[in-house]
């Protein structure tokens, strides 16, 4: 995930390292220790915690992507199912406690 454009890296390593927790431990370890993906991946799944800066940065993705959306004259019946759709992920993310 990290080397795809617009696509965000986060759930291909969570997904990584679930897959190598339960396959290949010690590769999972190696995630853990990482100098940049280490202490994220360690928050979240000792916290459940994401990054102020990450926290931000998502909402303010989230929200323009939505007003692009909007710009972009899309029906009403998408710009409220995408705004409730993002709203619900902007929930999530905002209650989840920062790392």
């Amino acid at each position: 995930g990290v080397v795809l454009p617009i696509l965000p890296t986060t759930p291909f390593l969570l997904v990584a390292l679930w897959a190598f927790a339960r396959g290949a431990p010690g590769w999972a370890e190696r995630i853990r220790r990482h100098r940049r993906f280490g202490p994220m991946v360690r928050d979240w799944e000792e916290r459940g915690a994401i990054p102020r800066k990450a926290k931000a940065t998502a909402i303010v993705f989230m929200a323009g992507s939505w007003a692009l959306l909007a710009f972009a004259a899309a029906g009403p019946i998408v710009l409220g199912a995408t705004g409730a759709v993002l709203a619900t992920v902007a929930v999530f993310i905002l209650t989840r406690p920062s790392g």
